[in-house]
């Protein structure tokens, strides 16, 4: 892990400071996490609400993301951040975004809780560092140490982005727009998109945050039943659905399958 990302990290037990060691990351009072041989370090301190996602979920986001269905997320997101010197993904998965949004002399944290997603954004760029963290119980950074978080379709703390943020530090927020996947949605029974999101998102940041910026984005995609079923594979209904079955109905539907990417971007500047 870069010295650089090193410096800003903190013992998930006692809150000293991290300094690299022999294989592993250690403070002050003997507290000692190892580097796994995939290059993360796991510092949840044992503690985690949720295991993550998948090796099945992590490889049909990584088949969906390479294909470049998702684009338009990193070139917004990189737009968001291209003066920030340190940008913390929470809920990064492999790095994807992140590793497309850094500046190009910035460095950059992917925080997850899914291993097998760590193993991989571990190597998405050697200026991102990669922990094992829940957003639940704290993130290991130190207080005011990121210029930037981004946050797509991910856990949101409020209160640890607030204190992990410098003072006017940015929050970029990427949610799934009503629209989004809809004529999966309907085709195949999949979780809907909360209309009340916008406004649940806003009443929970609204102490700690203003709203600087929000836009729409949307891209019209055209895909093969296995790239479809790759989207399905790597979200939330990925737990509700049987692949099988969807797998069967998506080869019953006429190609390409019509499908409208839809989110909403948001930036939020600490106060």
């Amino acid at each position: 892990m870069h010295a650089a990302v090193i410096t800003h990290l903190r013992c998930p037990v006692c809150r000293d400071p991290l300094h690299a060691a022999e294989r592993a990351l250690r403070c002050p009072r003997g507290h000692s996490f190892d580097v796994a041989r995939q290059g993360y370090v796991d510092l949840t301190a044992g503690r985690v609400t949720h295991p993550g996602d998948s090796a099945e979920m992590v490889q049909a986001r990584v088949d969906v993301l390479g294909a470049g269905h998702y684009d338009l997320i990193s070139a917004a997101l990189a737009e968001s951040v291209r003066d920030a010197g340190f940008v913390v993904e929470v809920g990064a998965g492999t790095a994807h975004h992140l590793a497309r949004a850094l500046p190009s002399d910035a460095y950059g944290l992917a925080v997850d809780v899914s291993k097998a997603a760590l193993r991989r954004a571990a190597r998405a760029d050697p200026r991102i560092g990669a922990v094992r963290a829940d957003v639940w119980h704290g993130l290991p950074l130190a207080d005011g140490s990121a210029d930037a978080i981004l946050d797509v379709f991910a856990p949101r703390s409020p209160q640890e982005f607030a204190r992990v943020l410098r003072p006017g530090g940015r929050l970029v927020v990427v949610t799934p727009a009503p629209e989004h996947l809809a004529e999966l949605v309907a085709a195949l029974g999949l979780l809907g998109v909360d209309p009340d999101k916008p406004a649940r998102l806003a009443a929970g940041l609204g102490d700690a945050f203003d709203l600087v910026d929000r836009r729409r984005l949307t891209a019209p995609l055209r895909l093969r039943p296995a790239e479809a079923q790759a989207l399905v594979a790597m979200g939330p209904s990925a737990w509700h659905t049987d692949p099988a079955a969807v797998e069967t109905a998506l080869r019953g539907m006429p190609e390409p399958i019509a499908v409208t990417a839809a989110v909403e971007l948001t930036v939020w500047r600490r106060r």
